[in-house]
């Protein structure tokens, strides 16, 4: 006699208790199921069929992706496969941009080629100024970012061409370019200072540098080679972070066929939120409102007793200690010999140390993440609190633009648009005003 032992089968079997129906559903790749098969679980034949309900995507995957991988519950962060420590130690923000826009690292020929293509491309037109101008003098740079990206898309109306492969490249060189010309425009503009046009003999972050801080041309010296290296793995660190809100935002517009700067500004909106990326600004204000060491142990209190907020640590993926974090914490050491150090540094310290090490914040994982440091080198470097936000976006719209390219290319993809689960009032008759209570 042979065992009745039923062979298993890469799918999920789901019973209707309102109909007593069964159905079968193919378990995919990453065990996620297609949401679309269980449209066909209804009680009547004319229903819509069933639905989930996610608020936030919380548990909604909405693309299958080679870009960035993260293992939250080790702490595990790569990018293209490649671990997020060795891209930090060893390669350079354009190096590790080639890979995320290409998926594979450059050859020297390669390289070569893609920082020439950006660097020849990071003027911008005249008129971007003019623009700038029209703000007020006290705008914050990323309001003012946000325009300026989007202005973009009437400079270049052969952008809108998005099913062109050679048309995105040119889009994506000219915004990997443009995006710190831009940046440290609106920084001169808010400073009162007049701008400073790009040199393209200096590297990318040298760049960005010199644009930003340059007072007068005669005995000018070229950026901290420590501070420039710093801002390049900050840069790489920064690059993409999976789907996120801001990743989000642009792959929902980018769904539309609409230019990469319309779909780009709308994700630089939606990083503009202090829940994204204004994290690092509210670690600075925290520490500064803390003080002093001796007010520490009050503060930790007042955390326990929920009356305070913990800032820069724990993290909506990382349930261990977010990579990212140890390497700006070592950048952090190397600035500041380099700067004066930062006074919050101390209390900073002695912040990390209790929460890894009590169990109230150890069983919440509550360890610090990318943001909990990052604040504090961008300030002794001598950035005001208003461009730590842009100071993200630049980075970051590398790993957008692989996104939205990633997205063009998938067959599988259409116009974004989720559902909703109607909750309002019923059919009602209109009433003149009249007779309205």
């Amino acid at each position: 006699m042979g065992d009745n032992v039923t062979e298993p089968k890469n799918t999920l079997s789901i019973r209707d208790n309102r109909t007593g129906r069964d159905y079968e559903v193919d378990i995919l790749d990453g065990d996620v199921i297609r949401a679309m098969d269980l449209r066909k679980i209804k009680v009547e034949e004319s229903d819509f069929g069933m639905m989930a309900y996610d608020p936030a995507f919380t548990n909604t995957a909405s693309t299958f992706s080679t870009v960035t991988y993260i293992d939250g519950g080790k702490g595990i962060l790569r990018y293209r496969g490649y671990p997020i420590e060795q891209l930090a130690e060893k390669s350079s923000h354009l190096e590790v941009a080639y890979l995320l826009l290409k998926g594979e690292l450059p050859t020297e020929t390669e390289l070569a080629e893609f920082v020439s293509d950006v660097t020849t491309h990071t003027y911008v037109h005249e008129n971007l100024k003019d623009l700038l101008e029209g703000f007020r003098y006290d705008a914050h740079t990323m309001g003012m970012m946000v325009s300026a990206v989007s202005a973009l898309s009437t400079f270049y109306p052969e952008a809108k061409n998005v099913r062109d492969p050679a048309v995105r490249w040119q889009q994506i060189v000219r915004l990997v370019a443009k995006m710190p010309t831009m940046a440290a425009y609106a920084y001169r503009r808010l400073r009162g200072f007049p701008y400073v046009y790009p040199e393209n003999e200096l590297s990318y972050t040298s760049n960005f540098l010199n644009m930003l801080f340059r007072i007068e041309a005669k005995n000018y010296e070229k950026p901290n080679p420590v501070l420039e290296r710093a801002l390049d793995v900050l840069f790489i660190l920064h690059a993409d972070h999976e789907q996120n809100c801001s990743t989000t935002t642009m792959r929902a517009i980018g769904s539309s066929g609409t230019d990469p700067y319309s779909a780009l500004a709308g994700a630089m909106a939606a990083l503009y939120g202090p829940l994204h990326g204004g994290a690092n600004e509210a670690v600075l204000r925290m520490l500064e409102r803390i003080g002093t060491l001796d007010n520490v142990p009050g503060f930790i209190e007042g955390v326990k007793a929920k009356k305070e907020r913990l800032m820069g640590f724990g993290h909506r993926v990382y349930k261990a200690y977010d990579p990212r974090a140890s390497i700006i914490k070592r950048t952090a050491d190397e600035v500041f010999e380099v700067t004066e150090r930062n006074p919050l540094l101390d209390i900073a310290l002695e912040l990390e140390r209790i929460a890894l090490n009590e169990d109230y914040f150890v069983e919440r994982n509550l360890y610090p993440n990318v943001d909990f440091y990052s604040g504090m080198i961008y300030q002794a470097m001598g950035f005001p609190v208003e461009m730590f936000p842009v100071l993200f976006a630049i980075p970051r719209a590398v790993g957008w633009l692989a996104q939205w390219e990633e997205l063009l290319r998938d067959p599988e993809q259409r116009i974004a648009r989720p559902r909703q689960i109607y909750v309002g009032s019923d059919v009602r008759d209109y009433i003149p005003i009249g007779e309205r209570g």
